[in-house]
């Protein structure tokens, strides 16, 4: 089945797509890339949108304490304004980057492409080896792994992120990087606010220092530092990785894995030029570049747990 001149090596020794084969790759081949693009990834997965919503609610935990417990009841205006600005900002950034990465498609390779004739349109040259991924039947790029999760192969895939919903890869890593930044930033900063809240109530006795009575407010701020120590470790780890992994050009997959690599590197700055996009610039802080309105696809496909490509 396979064209003369080159050969397809398959991880698990299934051969070729024949054309009688039961497997439908007209779910994904028939479909444009233009189509593809319009579309919303979503992953239907129920661990990781529960984990999803508890960033979400957590972040709303943070915010209601810093603005209504500690914020609002101060009597300097200009220290209440100015913090809760940088807070909320912050806030909004980490949330919108956590869209961002949950919501884009982080490099999925089209289901269903290893046919006769996609293969002859690759021009393959004579001895060249292709693979093929037995699980989502597809031709699989170079640096590209299967998620047991997403159910496909995605491009660089550095890991699969409960907490985002998403692998992080080729196309959303950027937005991941700014995910972990956001959330340790405001974590830093509730922290600070946290230590001066305290500070106030004890010198002020407890009286004037919150609207609420002093046992809430000690709970509340109590879980509050727990919650920013817990964020801003786990996100400090994780961004610090990522940007190691970027200026090396090797995803975490392939550091576990000890692959040598087998294509051309790109190191330190342009590493993270091809993954933010374009030379240093404020643009790379921003997760809304690039951002468009997309259409959502009029039923889910069977089987598949992506709600779109």
């Amino acid at each position: 089945m396979q064209p003369s001149g080159h050969r397809l090596r398959d991880v698990e020794h299934h051969p070729l797509l024949a054309e009688n084969d039961n497997y439908d790759s007209s779910s994904s081949s028939s479909s444009s890339e233009a189509d593809v693009a319009d579309r919303v990834w979503f992953i239907r997965d129920g661990c990781g949108m529960i984990c999803a919503v508890m960033t979400w609610l957590l972040v709303a935990y943070a915010d209601f304490v810093v603005t209504f417990v500690m914020l609002l009841p101060s009597k300097d205006f200009w220290y209440s304004v100015v913090n809760g600005v940088i807070f909320n900002c912050l806030a909004v950034l980490a949330l919108s980057s956590h869209l961002r990465t949950m919501l884009t498609d982080p490099g999925a390779v089209p289901k269903g492409n290893a046919t006769k004739e996609y293969m002859e349109s690759l021009q393959l040259k004579p001895g060249e080896v292709i693979y093929k991924c037995p699980k989502c039947c597809c031709i699989k790029p170079e640096r590209a792994h299967h998620c047991s999760i997403c159910k496909r192969c995605i491009r660089k895939m550095d890991h699969h992120c409960p907490w985002v919903n998403n692998c992080v890869g080729e196309k959303n890593q950027r937005f991941f990087v700014l995910f972990t930044m956001y959330i340790a930033l405001s974590s830093v900063h509730a922290l600070i606010l946290c230590g001066l809240q305290f500070i106030s109530c004890v010198r002020g006795q407890w009286t004037e220092c919150s609207d609420f009575s002093p046992p809430i407010t000690v709970i509340l701020l109590i879980f509050l530092c727990l919650e920013g120590l817990l964020f801003f470790t786990f996100t400090a780890v994780m961004f610090g990785t990522q940007i190691h992994s970027i200026c090396n050009d090797e995803t975490e997959i392939e550091r576990l894995k000890s692959e040598k690599p087998t294509w051309e590197r790109r190191l330190r700055w342009e590493g993270m030029k091809s993954v933010f996009g374009g030379p240093p610039s404020l643009l790379w802080m921003n997760p809304f570049v690039g951002f468009r309105f997309r259409r959502l696809p009029t039923r889910p496909r069977k089987g598949s747990p992506e709600f779109s490509v």
